[in-house]
């Protein structure tokens, strides 16, 4: 299946056809890290992965975070965080955060679906959530939390030639994790549990392979 050929529908479909083999499964590390990395349970998350049609074609919304950021400082992310006692679901946990760090308003979002959930290197139990908006929008960015928002197109995404499984060393004496690694794409570089929410999604669409290392 070719990138231009899918539609909005097409893709709400396949995402609800995926969340059907998750009913059975456990959550995805996002890199091969050992458990007991990890101490304590898992922050319940959320964060959203924005799609848009710009020049006739797919693109993925990202952010930059900024430098001053105690956890990912200047990382290439997708808008989110942990959830609240207040959220209603974590498609509402991943709005609201899209709505504080770039000003995103949650009307303005179409919700296709979820991916399964990842527990992440850094103790987070991170569920992706799939939603098409607007292109152009006046996003307005939170100055503390957000550098910069770009976006990059699902048929560069899914290009093998543009990235690549690299061992990431982890903390004495658990050795290294696979971690999935973009090229720069307009200086910017996509890699960690960012990258494998991106490939996952692709992988569901039917753009790469979903098993990735």
């Amino acid at each position: 299946m070719l990138v231009t050929e899918l539609s909005e529908q097409e893709i709400k479909q396949l995402l609800y056809n995926a969340s059907q083999e998750y009913l059975n499964q456990g959550p995805c590390p996002d890199a091969d890290f050992p458990a007991d990395m990890l101490s304590g349970q898992p922050r319940p998350a959320a964060v959203l992965i924005p799609l848009l049609v710009r020049d006739g074609s797919w693109h993925i919304l990202y952010t930059r975070r900024t430098s001053n950021l105690a956890e990912h400082s200047g990382q290439v992310a997708f808008p989110g965080g942990r959830a609240d006692p207040g959220d209603r679901s974590l498609e509402e946990t991943a709005l609201r955060e899209a709505r504080e760090e770039i000003g995103l308003d949650p009307r303005d979002v179409r919700i296709l679906g979820r991916l399964r959930e990842f527990l992440t290197i850094t103790n987070y139990r991170v569920t992706p959530v799939v939603g098409v908006i607007p292109w152009p929008y006046p996003f307005k960015l939170s100055p503390e939390e957000v550098s910069q928002v770009f976006t990059i197109p699902l048929s560069w995404l899914a290009d093998p030639a543009n990235y690549e499984v690299k061992p990431r060393p982890l903390p004495s004496p658990h050795g290294s994790a696979a971690v999935i690694y973009y090229n720069a794409y307009e200086n910017e570089i996509l890699w960690g549990a960012s990258a494998r929410f991106t490939h996952e999604l692709l992988g569901i669409l039917g753009l790469v392979n979903r098993r990735f290392s």
